[in-house]
């Protein structure tokens, strides 16, 4: 009776805590790709079933970032690259030679951080501090945030709104950070989950993952090009997408199409290795 009588306080003291945590990681249930592709189609990145939106995390790189730069020009591809705020101030110049290339800069938080304890002041302090280093970088008022390994907290939503970002994930990644990955890897697992109107998700960098894994996602690049072409679609950044629920930008020349449904045929690409 007297262990009764203690329970009772305690599980009301804890209460809260378990609430708060709950409130606070619960919008991250987004990162699982079935339910975003279904229930937050906006999120997920789906735009026209024409068009395909290719992005990439965690630049800029002095090292690896301009290999992209080249073989994007040589393709006559631009894209969306999701900058980290520190590497920006740390690496100005190819941030800058990104935006004077056509591409479009976005935002991927100040630094690669977990989220795990709430901590909205910091949230919004240091996405604040990411949006003018990457706004400087890119001469305009940057439109995208993808947080770090794709983890919405409510407190980095909040961030994002006070800052008028608009969060966007992806559809289709290449596991590209993995010290295993190849081109051949890479371009298998894009071509896996990749359909007209899809995003996809590279890295131009190895800043968090294994080292020299940026040249897996580099070699597959010109075949993920060929293989969305081959399939009818055009690759773009995510300001010519038309993504679910967003308009174009002021003064951008890009119609908002038809948004993909969910019934948009995924395409194949060759066996890895081959043409």
């Amino acid at each position: 009776m007297r262990e009764g009588s203690h329970a009772g306080p305690a599980v009301y003291a804890v209460a809260p805590v378990v609430v708060a945590a709950l409130a606070h990681i619960g919008p991250a249930a987004t990162w699982l790709p079935e339910l975003r592709r279904r229930r937050f189609p906006g999120l997920a990145g789906q735009g026209r079933p024409d068009h395909v939106a290719l992005t990439f995390d965690d630049g800029p790189d002095p090292a690896s970032t301009p290999h992209f730069l080249d073989v994007l020009d040589g393709l006559g591809v631009r894209a969306t690259f999701f900058l980290l705020g520190e590497n920006v101030v740390r690496h100005p110049a190819p941030a800058r030679e990104l935006a004077r290339r056509g591409h479009e800069l976005a935002v991927h938080g100040w630094a690669h951080d977990r989220p795990w304890l709430p901590a909205p002041a910091r949230d919004a302090r240091e996405l604040a501090r990411a949006v003018t280093a990457v706004g400087e970088a890119a001469g305009r008022v940057p439109r995208w945030y993808r947080p770090p390994y794709g983890i919405l907290t409510s407190g980095r939503w909040a961030a994002a709104r006070r800052a008028g970002l608009r969060p966007v994930l992806w559809t289709a990644w290449g596991k590209d950070w993995r010290q295993d990955a190849t081109p051949a890897s890479v371009r298998a697992t894009v071509a896996a989950d990749l359909r007209g109107g899809g995003t996809i998700l590279l890295h131009d960098t190895d800043h968090v993952s294994a080292p020299g894994s940026w040249r897996a996602a580099l070699g597959a690049l010109p075949d993920i090009v060929r293989d969305c072409r081959a399939a009818g679609l055009t690759v773009g950044p995510l300001a010519e997408h038309g993504v679910v629920g967003s308009a174009p930008p002021p003064g951008d020349g890009a119609a908002v199409r038809a948004p993909v449904t969910s019934g948009a045929p995924p395409f194949r690409s060759a066996a890895p290795g081959q043409p």
